[in-house]
């Protein structure tokens, strides 16, 4: 199939987005008011912070400020894999709170499991399902890391199952893959605008205030708290949390250590049951291969098929644009890699293509803090799995406002912030080579270069 012709009807939008159930947006701030509890952020993070403070304390006055939609930024634009990772991978964890890391991988799990109570207890309607996820090897380089990650996932009570190339076919039926394992608890798959239209809904249920199209142009600190300063309204707060991402920061010591990362997706027409049964998918999970460029990709609640990844991208200087959420180079990449992966479905089209920024940081896993005097807290750097791990950055939040230590707050991994980026152009210069390299090395059975493995001994090893 010709990737131009597959894609020549594809709308420029979100799947998720375009949706008749994507609410009216909440009035803008237009006066000046007071809260306890000032949510900056209606993404993920915002909205589960909102939400489980209510939870904690019914009585607490909560108010949200978002500077577009609920849901508009990475919320609403990614594969709506909800993992329990909270380190992006056992590996990663293992390198860098080897103590930990047990830990780690059962409060990821037990965070995933309260995410689906959530779903069900608020009645939300985001295609919710705990099916796990494929990770399937497409070079045989690929399998030696595949078994060491399954061995250690087992060691710690982890459901990894390995599979030879005929049981990963047998799930999910592509000539391309050599090998793989089945992460069976560790993901669910759902719908993320729904989810975080869903989350607005029960927030809103709860009492918490929130205004859409209201971005915070200022923070300071008062005797009493924090003011939020907006274009027609200021927030007086006993305390602040962030939810932006890796959108301009309120702190600006988070500059430093985050940057914007393009991150591309399309979706299918839905598949005929025929188109279906060719490509088997019985068990629905979200599937995603080894390479250092990955692709992700799952089926959706009407069986399209979602398939994402592989071009991350950084614009030199760290420049966030509009226009970047187009890529027509990525976009007829992304086509041709499919039709490669399942030549059986030849003659699908595109429905939808589209980007999004990620917020990435040095440790590829969210990082923590508080500033002016415990007031504000922040959790952002979830570098793409922050589906499930941002309502983790939300408790942890919570719990740092609160001033108590938690089994949460004591975590090395939650107390330790990730080693800065360097200043322009060095940076621009480094994440260059960083992913021309990891390209090369995918076309040199994994092997890694100098520059990486110099990256690896300063505790900077990207890998994906």
């Amino acid at each position: 199939m010709d990737p131009l012709k597959a894609l020549a009807d594809a709308e420029r939008t979100p799947y998720w987005l375009d949706s008749p159930a994507k609410p009216e947006p909440r009035p803008r701030l237009t006066e000046d008011t007071t809260a306890d509890l000032a949510v900056v952020g209606g993404g993920f993070s915002g909205l589960w912070t909102a939400l489980m403070a209510k939870e904690r304390d019914p009585s607490l006055d909560v108010v949200l400020l978002e500077g577009r939609r609920i849901g508009w930024a990475a919320t609403g634009r990614n594969g709506g894999f909800a993992m329990a990772t909270l380190t992006h991978g056992i590996a990663n964890g293992l390198e860098r709170w080897p103590e930990e890391v047990r830990t780690l991988e059962h409060l990821g799990l037990r965070n995933l499991d309260e995410i689906g109570e959530t779903v069900e207890r608020y009645g939300i309607d985001c295609g919710y399902e705990r099916t796990g996820e494929l990770h399937v090897a497409t070079a045989p380089w690929q399998l030696e890391e595949m078994h060491r990650t399954a061995e250690t996932a087992r060691a710690m009570g982890v459901r990894f199952d390995v599979m030879d190339a005929g049981q990963v076919r047998a799930e999910v039926d592509s000539p391309t893959y050599v090998g793989g394992m089945w992460e069976r608890d560790g993901c669910a798959m759902l719908d993320p605008a729904a989810l975080a239209w869903g989350l607005r809904r029960a927030c809103l249920d709860k009492g918490v205030r929130i205004h859409e199209r209201t971005p915070v142009r200022h923070m300071r600190e008062t005797p009493s708290g924090m003011e939020l300063l907006t274009l027609h309204g200021t927030v007086r707060a006993r305390a602040v949390a962030l939810g932006t991402g890796v959108f301009p920061p309120l702190l600006r010591r988070l500059r430093h250590f985050l940057v914007p990362v393009y991150d591309y997706a399309l979706v299918t027409e839905p598949l005929s049951a025929e188109q279906l049964a060719s490509v088997g998918w019985r068990n629905r999970q979200g599937v995603g291969d080894s390479a250092n460029q990955f692709h992700y990709y799952r089926l959706t609640a009407d069986d399209r098929i979602l398939w994402g990844g592989y071009d991350a991208v950084y614009y030199n200087g760290g420049r966030m644009r509009a226009e970047y959420e187009q890529r027509d180079a990525t976009f007829t990449t992304l086509a041709a890699h499919f039709f490669t992966t399942f030549p059986q479905l030849s003659g699908l089209r595109f429905t939808h293509r589209w980007g999004g920024v990620i917020d990435t940081c040095s440790r590829f896993s969210a990082f923590y803090g508080r500033s002016h005097g415990g007031r504000v807290a922040y959790a952002v750097g979830y570098t793409g799995m922050g589906v499930g791990a941002t309502r983790f950055g939300a408790n942890v939040m919570l719990d740092l406002l609160s001033g108590r230590q938690t089994e949460r707050t004591r975590l090395r991994m939650v107390r330790e912030k990730p080693i800065p980026f360097p200043p322009e152009p060095v940076r621009s210069a480094g994440i260059q080579m960083t992913r021309w390299s990891i390209a090369r090395a995918d076309l040199n059975q994994g092997r890694r270069n100098l520059w990486l493995r110099t990256l690896d001994r300063m505790g900077l090893g990207f890998d994906s």
